[in-house]
């Protein structure tokens, strides 16, 4: 009898959750009738996901990939966004995310990860600004968003921008030959973008006296430096043109703009040799 009762009421139990599937229309698991959306990792939220992002610069990765409600924690006129110390308002808003995007050399990292909400997934970004790094970024969030078809536009777009100035940047290479560089080690894809042969990089730590010794006996034709991490001429009296970068975008968050504010740095400085 025992047995008879425990299998009428699993029958039971199954019905009734058969019917509730049905009534509510769940019968896929990633969306359901009120929009509800998952990623790869099984992270659910209503509507389109609540993305906080500490800097510009992972805001714009995420737009790129499709997202639509970006909160940015770091505000643009930061110089150093590094050096940023998260508000109360700002940890709050972490805590009410479906994904929290952050650098992991980042000092506030740490605070952001424990300020998310059980339900945010934590997401490390490897910020780049290298069109194909970028593109591997800007498809991983789209498949945790669900946006995969606008995140496909996006990378094919920064893809195409970037070849684009591209192409501009090489017809003006001095007696179209390719310049030399020395880099930062942030800016390595401007340097790209110039299509400029890179000899030497430096940072994020201050350049030495023995590094500056052997990057100026390089003799490189362009210096491009980190604009959030400049400390003046990084190779005087070497006779290289410096062309600062800036490797996060304006409150639009709009990672093409990045690549067009570089090329016309560039551009001035190829023009004037």
């Amino acid at each position: 009898m025992a047995r008879t009762r425990v299998r009428t009421s699993s029958l039971l139990a199954l019905s009734t959750a058969l019917a509730l599937a049905l009534l509510t229309g769940c019968g896929d698991s990633g969306t359901t009738s009120t929009g509800t959306v998952a990623g790869d990792g099984g992270h659910q939220h209503d509507g389109p996901p609540r993305v906080v992002v500490t800097t510009t610069w992972e805001g714009a990765f995420a737009k790129a990939a499709g997202a639509e409600d970006i909160k940015v924690i770091v505000p643009r006129s930061v110089h150093h966004a590094p050096d940023y110390d998260p508000k109360p308002s700002d940890l709050a808003a972490v805590a009410k995310a479906d994904f929290v995007l952050y650098a992991p050399f980042e000092p506030y990292a740490e605070k952001i990860k424990e300020a998310a909400g059980s339900d945010a997934e934590l997401v490390e970004m490897k910020l780049d600004n290298d069109p194909g790094r970028a593109g591997a970024e800007i498809t991983r969030l789209g498949k945790l968003f669900g946006t995969e078809d606008r995140a496909a536009k996006g990378k094919a777009a920064i893809g195409t921008e970037y070849d684009r100035l591209g192409k501009e940047l090489r017809a003006l290479w001095p007696g179209g030959k390719a310049p030399t560089a020395v880099s930062q080690v942030f800016t390595t894809w401007a340097t790209g973008l110039a299509g400029a042969t890179t000899v030497g990089t430096y940072g994020p730590e201050a350049v030495t006296p023995g590094q500056l010794a052997t990057l100026s006996a390089e003799k490189p034709a362009l210096v491009v430096d980190n604009a959030h991490m400049a400390t003046g001429a990084v190779l005087p009296d070497s006779g290289a043109r410096q062309v600062t970068i800036a490797n996060y975008p304006g409150d639009d968050l709009d990672l093409l703009a990045v690549y067009r504010d570089a090329a016309a740095e560039l551009r001035k400085a190829l023009r004037s040799g």
